[in-house]
């Protein structure tokens, strides 16, 4: 009898979406598998490809495809009808192209019965992030994405976090099992797109300025009391909502930057000498890990994740602490000596979060999921909420 255990995965079938950090983290991580022998079909959704994003997937290695979507996603408003027929679609995708295995990094489509084993990697989440920005849990009015998440990490073979404090904070929203289940995996980011350049007198920041968790708000409390610019690169539209604009992030001589191409943010860390951050919430954050690379001093919002991975090579305040930011901002102004320790320090802690090490880090997860996890999944038992919340 011919065995259904998939011992050695070449073809992965990726998931991700457009409109934040993952994409990042997922072509990254596709180039790197690629190099390494394998294939990777990513599947695309969210939002159609910017012209930044369209630039990068220009002129693709053998051996990965692109396959465009624009459902909207499980956070969005109103999703439900799209996250169904998102899923159908993945479906169809994985059984024309038969992958070794399903990468999702989205939840809800753990809950489908795809033709291969699948890794859930949890990058955040709308309960822990609401917990993180409002101090409690999220209403019932988030009742469908909470069972929707669930469900996911239930029917995924594998599930996965960033960091050992965003795999803590999913074990308290959605389940104690995941504490010790759940697999860690660090982002990896390239030294050849990211590394310091000449220094100027200015302080960065990067994030969707409409998304609370980022806390860009409290720069522009502190702003105009600072002798150095402060710079905000990111989207100010939230995907759905045009023209919704955090304009407190905007205000008091916070110049916003938009939304910068990979060229052009890596070219702005290049020559600040910090970067802040003082966010409320952020399971990984890939842009102080660019911003690391490119040689800033870092300032952070204190939080478990952010400790876990820059320890002592950064400057931590609490996020609503603006006396805090201030004083760590001038502080590092007034001490160049501190700013160019922060600043190795930073680039040194960076440097350990490479693409080979994620890449190995992954493979390892992939060979273990395959050799534990046989072809044929089950239907979810819970076809009957999806379709409720979908109507």
């Amino acid at each position: 009898m011919q065995s259904t255990q998939v011992r050695h995965p070449r073809h992965v079938l990726m998931t991700v979406d457009t409109v934040g950090g993952v994409w990042n983290h997922a072509l990254e991580l596709s180039l790197g598998l690629v190099g390494r022998g394998m294939r990777v079909s990513l599947a695309t959704m969210g939002a159609p490809l910017s012209s930044g994003q369209r630039a990068q997937v220009a002129d693709l290695p053998r051996g990965l495809t692109l396959h465009e979507s624009a459902w909207r996603l499980e956070w969005m408003e109103d999703p439900w009808h799209d996250v169904q027929r998102a899923g159908e679609w993945l479906l169809s995708l994985a059984h024309a192209l038969r992958p070794d295995l399903v990468h999702l990094n989205q939840f809800a489509f753990g809950a489908l019965a795809f033709p291969a084993p699948t890794l859930l990697v949890a990058h955040s989440c709308v309960m822990s992030w609401w917990r993180a920005v409002h101090g409690e849990a999220a209403p019932a009015s988030w009742n469908c994405y909470r069972d929707a998440v669930r469900r996911g990490l239930g029917g995924a073979g594998l599930v996965a976090a960033p960091t050992h404090a965003m795999r803590e904070a999913l074990a308290f929203e959605h389940g104690a099992w995941l504490a010790k289940r759940a697999l860690v995996l660090p982002n990896g980011r390239s030294a050849v797109c990211f590394a310091p350049g000449n220094k100027e007198p200015a302080i960065l920041s990067a994030g969707r300025l409409w998304d609370k968790a980022k806390n860009l708000a409290a720069l522009a409390a502190v702003a105009s009391r600072l002798p150095w610019p402060v710079c905000v690169a990111g989207a100010t539209e939230k995907p759905g909502s045009p023209g919704l604009v955090d304009t407190g992030a905007l205000a008091h001589g916070v110049r916003s930057l938009g939304e910068l191409t990979q060229q052009e943010l890596a070219a702005r860390l290049a020559k600040a000498t910090v970067y802040a951050l003082p966010a409320r919430y952020e399971p990984f954050g890939q842009s102080v890990l660019e911003a690391a690379l490119s040689g800033c001093a870092l300032v952070l919002g204190d939080l478990a994740s952010l400790r876990e991975l820059w320890g002592d090579a950064a400057l931590y305040v609490a996020p609503d602490d603006h006396a805090a930011l201030h004083a760590a901002l001038v502080r590092l102004i007034d001490d160049a000596p501190l700013r160019q320790c922060l600043g190795a320090r930073a680039l040194a802690r960076a440097r350990f979060f490479t693409p080979d090490r994620m890449v190995d880090a992954y493979l390892g997860a992939y060979a273990r999921l395959a050799g534990t996890c046989s072809l044929g999944a089950t239907p979810s038992d819970n076809d009957s909420k999806e379709k409720e919340c979908a109507s």
